[in-house]
Order: structure tokens, then C-alpha cells, then sequence
């Protein structure tokens, strides 16, 4: 099940975050390098953004996803983590958050969607691509905004 998130579920969404950056991904990305978790309303969902989970059977969160507003024509992809045990095919988990965002970024009139990812994270780079993200040069980006960098690529989507 998908849902916006709900601030009672905060701990365990930084848990998948942490867990699936730096264990499973192996990236090394510490929790002060990116304080826009800490507080999920205040930097997402008051700025005109929104942050989704999914949830299991068990209302356990196994996937996130957030857009941070930019501009009133930019955003940005951020935190798209699922579990190891809810992704793929079958379960559609990482499909199903993507299309929350992809909805509300569309009907919030957003033009374009920007994301940086870790140059190692394979996986998601065939699924970006898949939905019709362009990898582009960090010079090429339309607006700055700070990320972590771990060698990262950065995508854009054109709505």
C-alpha cells in the first residue's frame, strides 16, 4: 500500500534509508549528510513537495519516496529506497511509489524532475531510464541544490 507519509512512521523510514544506502548499496552516507530526513514535512510536504511510503501487510514502512519543490517549474526525485525483499517485477513496490510522484508532480504543474544517484547504483540507473529519465552533466543541470556526492550521475525527466 502506498501512502503520504505520516511523521509516525519517521524512525522507520530513516532506518530503510540508512539501511539500503549503506548496506545493502554499501555507499556511506550518514545521516548528518542528509538532514532533509530528520524532518520529512518541513523539507518536503510544507515546501510544496510530498513524501510517499509504501507499507506492507504488517503496515510496516518497506519503501519511501519524496520530491522536494525547487522551483515552481523543478523538482526533485529524492530518497526512492524499497527493501531488497519488495522490489522487482511482482511486487511493483518501486513502481507503484514512483507513479504516486509522478501524478502529483504532474498535477502540481512541475515541468521538469531531476535526481542524483550514486554512479554504483546499477539497478536504479535501468529503472530511470526505463520511466524515461536522460542522464545529463552536472553542468547541465537547470538549478544547484545539494546532494551527498558519492560519484554520482544526475537525471532529468521532462514532463
Amino acid at each position: 500500500m502506498i501512502a503520504v507519509y505520516d511523521e509516525r512512521y519517521k524512525e522507520e523510514v530513516i532506518k530503510l534509508i540508512l539501511y539500503v544506502q549503506n548496506v545493502e548499496a554499501g555507499v556511506g552516507i550518514s545521516i548528518e549528510e542528509q538532514p532533509d530526513i530528520l524532518d520529512i514535512q518541513s523539507n518536503y510536504i510544507n515546501e510544496g513537495g510530498n513524501f510517499w511510503i509504501a507499507l506492507n501487510d504488517d503496515k510496516e514502512v518497506v519503501g519511501s519516496i519524496g520530491l522536494q519543490k525547487k522551483t515552481d517549474d523543478i523538482a526533485i526525485l529524492k530518497k526512492f529506497f524499497v527493501y531488497k525483499d519488495y522490489r522487482g517485477k511482482e511486487l511493483g513496490t518501486g513502481k507503484k511509489l514512483y507513479e504516486a510522484l509522478l501524478n502529483f508532480a504532474k498535477d502540481q504543474g512541475f515541468s521538469k524532475v531531476i535526481l542524483d544517484t550514486p554512479s554504483q547504483a546499477t539497478r536504479s540507473h535501468s529503472f530511470y531510464k526505463k520511466v524515461g529519465f536522460k542522464k545529463i552533466t552536472k553542468e547541465n543541470l537547470p538549478i544547484k541544490y545539494d546532494y551527498p556526492d558519492r560519484d554520482s550521475f544526475i537525471f532529468l525527466l521532462e514532463l
